[in-house]
């Protein structure tokens, strides 16, 4: 039933507005149990859309996908990467602001500037300026005066809506999630999204995010090193051992501390067809994930593919990886993930060298990073895509 609703959301919004259907086949879907219909949000480097169904399929069909639009925008601008030092309530209602107008189907007690006598088009750290009491100096997780407008001496006065509590039109608790990712990796994952949904609607863009979206469609300025980096530093999943360098929170000194840990476990696929059989390539891909494996407790498993695993291997720390190793025949890129749902632990994520020609999953539960060769395609609409230059 749940995967019905969204499913058929989804298929809606391919057909009226098809570069936003395209641009959700890339997020992954997982439930929500927040008091929101929906929340958009990256978690650990991957673009998530939570779904509370019984609250979402409750809602008319066009409010379904004014919604929809409403998560994605969110995205677009990166907003919950945005909000970092600020009051979160008054920020999460600025965004909200700054986008609402230009959907047209919301519920009805989504947020619009009229509500706060203020005028629409405004950028979200506009609006932001606007709500909070430059002179609020409580918990930046709390409430700030939000809800007004201000006079012609520059006092704020209350605004219309001002005597009921205002609320996002969708779960901004969830932006939490994002912390853990680099902002460059986010709008690194982001630009990807946005080229995969252009490619596959033949450019037919909505008018009010095309200048966003010409911008996510320039070359990228982030070096394909540093993306490398971030997804692996937002991959690490995160461990606890007892320490006596840090005192305990709650028995002091008679107990010892705890201290988190990163533990790195990945999967890296290797396409040794001729595309990605090059010295230079393999050496440069190489050196990279020795350099940001060193210092860390780490296990990477790397699998030689074409067709089928021609080669396993495993190392730790600055071991050898990425040898030439000479494969031929067609590429099928599933192999290598059917492997990583067999590994105990599962791999905290899956990079793959690879040029993106041959079939691959639909559908991805670990976050993937591509990296493709100069002319290489990606192959499906999930993961990051990076490309290694040489």
């Amino acid at each position: 039933m749940s995967n019905r609703v969204i499913e058929n959301a989804i298929v809606r919004m391919l057909k009226r507005k098809p570069f936003y259907g395209r641009f959700l086949l890339g997020l992954r879907r997982t439930e929500g149990n927040g008091g929101h219909p929906l929340g958009v949000t990256v978690r650990d480097g991957v673009p998530t859309l939570a779904v509370n169904a019984p609250l979402f399929g409750a809602e008319p069909l066009e409010i379904q996908e004014g919604l929809l639009e409403h998560g994605i925008k969110h995205l677009l601008h990166l907003h919950m990467f945005r909000r970092k030092g600020r009051n979160s309530h008054d920020w999460d209602l600025a965004c909200d602001l700054a986008i609402n107008p230009s959907i047209d189907h919301l519920p009805p007690e989504a947020l619009h500037p009229r509500a706060f006598r203020l005028e629409e088009g405004l950028a979200a750290e506009e609006y932001y300026a606007l709500l909070v009491d430059p002179f609020d100096t409580g918990n930046l997780q709390g409430y700030g005066t939000g809800g007004a407008s201000r006079d012609e001496g520059g006092r704020k006065e209350a605004g219309v809506d001002a005597e009921r509590p205002a609320t996002t039109a969708d779960d901004h608790a969830i932006w939490d999630d994002a912390d853990a990712t680099p902002v460059r990796l986010a709008e690194e994952v982001v630009r990807g999204m946005v080229r995969d949904a252009f490619r596959a609607c033949d450019g037919e863009v909505p008018a009010d995010i095309r200048r966003v979206v010409a911008g996510m469609l320039a070359p990228s300025p982030i070096p394909w090193r540093q993306v490398l980096r971030q997804f692996v530093a937002a991959a690490g999943r995160t461990g606890r051992q007892t320490t006596w360098m840090k005192e305990h929170r709650r028995f002091a000194h008679i107990t010892p501390g705890v201290r988190k840990r990163r533990r790195l476990n990945l999967l890296v696929g290797i396409d040794v067809s001729d595309s990605t059989n090059i010295v230079e390539l393999r050496e440069a891909f190489a050196r990279e994930l020795v350099r940001i494996s060193r210092g860390r407790e780490a296990q990477i498993t790397v699998l030689y593919a074409t067709s089928r695993i021609q080669r396993i291997e495993s190392f730790r720390g600055a071991a050898s990886v990425a040898e030439v190793h000479d494969g031929g025949g067609f590429t099928d890129l599933r192999p290598v993930f059917d492997y990583a749902r067999t590994m105990h632990p599962l791999p905290a994520a899956v990079i793959y060298l690879t040029d993106g020609v041959g079939p691959a999953p639909e559908r991805m539960e670990f976050p993937t990073l591509w990296v493709l060769t100069r002319d290489g395609e990606k192959p499906v609409p999930w993961g990051v895509e990076v490309r290694l230059e040489v």
